[in-house]
């Protein structure tokens, strides 16, 4: 089986003696001699030499994968929300006009966005100063903005220059009515899920396994792209993006391909975090290619853990290494059960993780945007999922007030 599973001022950027310490800690040749583990040990240290403090902005945020009523400005969505303590929202503009609820995206699986056809998609500003204003009469905050991926499908030329100009307005856009954020999938082809598994209470997990004949798939929609070509497309995008953002004061986070690790040339892609390198690595080059606070990442846990070999105690380096550069944007709080090219996505308090870590390390690095809860388990009884993320959202304020009450 093949699934796709489609304000207020934001943090400023890193100080500017946390950029030195950081540069400091990094001196000596460790980015030179290999990102991975030296760099992640150099910011661990870092990090733990920092005094522990009470962090008042970091908090839960909802997105568009729960989504009640008609839209996600509707009454019913904000007090779904409010009921839970939730205020921060991310909607989703992947088809221009947003609002669309976690059904009609589901409904949407194989449409345009993962058909190779780009569109411009240029966001109705008029429809977003609505918007807006009902969140701000309803005390609720627009903090983020998923993009579509459309932009990734383009080889260089004049649609892709099109393309650009879109994202650029977007951009613009976003700034006038206040959002920080705008995320980003760049999914060449639908993200992988082949079985379901058992869960708890009767639940079923959505889960993947390497088939062993995955050479033998067919291509997907966009055809075959080398991974040398798909760093070039980011590398355009990145260099003529991000100083946009810089001038607008909106942050670029991109999601990591999910699931990481995947063999080069499944179904015909090069993924840009596909072995041999790994998770570290991908985000690394990525953020390295404009090294700007603008440029940085939406860090899905249980997407990074899926690529990990170990994510017990692999996954902390990563949060470490991207909090002490202040390039988190949002955090995707999933849970796995599993590891590389073998895992079940599960609910937020079993699997891998141990994300009170995770938010420890984030409250000491002044980490002040959402963790929002991600991929929940289905359910017969909860068929759209409304009961698995009111979990989600719980257990988000629970451990963050847990690990604000261990410091002053």
């Amino acid at each position: 089986m093949n699934q796709t599973i489609s304000s207020v001022p934001g943090p400023s950027p890193a100080p500017l003696m946390q950029r030195r310490e950081f540069a400091k800690a990094l001196a000596g040749g460790v980015i030179g001699a290999g990102f991975a583990g030296t760099a992640a040990a150099a910011v661990s240290g870092l990090s733990a030499a920092r005094t522990p403090r009470r962090n008042s902005l970091h908090h839960v945020g909802g997105d568009y994968h729960c989504t009640m009523g008609d839209h996600w400005t509707s009454k019913e969505n904000f007090e779904y929300h409010q009921r839970f303590g939730v205020r921060h929202l991310t909607t989703n503009l992947a088809s221009g006009g947003g609002g669309r609820t976690r059904t009609e995206a589901s409904s949407a699986k194989g449409s345009r966005g993962q058909t190779g056809a780009a569109g411009n998609r240029e966001w109705n500003l008029d429809e977003m100063k609505r918007w807006k204003d009902l969140c701000d009469k309803n005390g609720m905050i627009w903090e983020a903005i998923r993009m579509d991926p459309g932009y990734i499908y383009l080889p260089p030329g004049a649609e892709r220059d099109r393309k650009i100009a879109s994202i650029v307005g977007n951009i613009q856009k976003a700034s006038e009515v206040g959002v920080k954020v705008i995320t980003m999938h760049w999914t060449l082809i639908p993200i992988r899920r082949n079985r379901r598994t058992p869960g708890r209470g009767g639940a079923s997990y959505n889960s993947f396994k390497l088939e062993d004949n995955w050479r033998e798939l067919p291509v997907g929609a966009n055809g075959v792209v080398g991974y040398d070509d798909y760093w070039e497309r980011i590398t355009h995008y990145l260099k003529n993006v991000i100083p946009v953002c810089a001038q607008h004061d909106v942050r670029m986070a991109v999601h990591p391909y999910d699931p990481p690790g995947l063999p080069r040339g499944y179904q015909g892609v090069d993924n840009w975090n596909a072995a041999p390198a790994t998770v570290l690595e991908s985000l690394q080059r990525y953020e390295a290619i404009v090294d700007s606070p603008y440029n940085g990442i939406q860090l899905c846990l249980g997407t990074c853990m899926e690529g990990l070999k170990d994510p017990k105690t692999e996954l902390l380096p990563i949060v470490r290494y991207f909090a002490g550069k202040g390039k988190i944007h949002q955090i995707h709080m999933r849970n796995i059960r599993g590891r590389l090219h073998d895992f079940q996505e599960v609910y937020i308090d079993e699997g891998e993780a141990s994300f009170i870590e995770v938010v420890r390390i984030l409250r000491d690095a002044g980490f002040a945007w959402s963790y929002c809860p991600d991929h929940m388990p289905a359910h017969p009884d909860d068929p759209k999922g409304f009961q698995g993320f009111a979990h989600g959202f719980g257990y988000i304020q629970a451990l963050i007030d847990a690990a604000n009450s261990e410091v002053v």
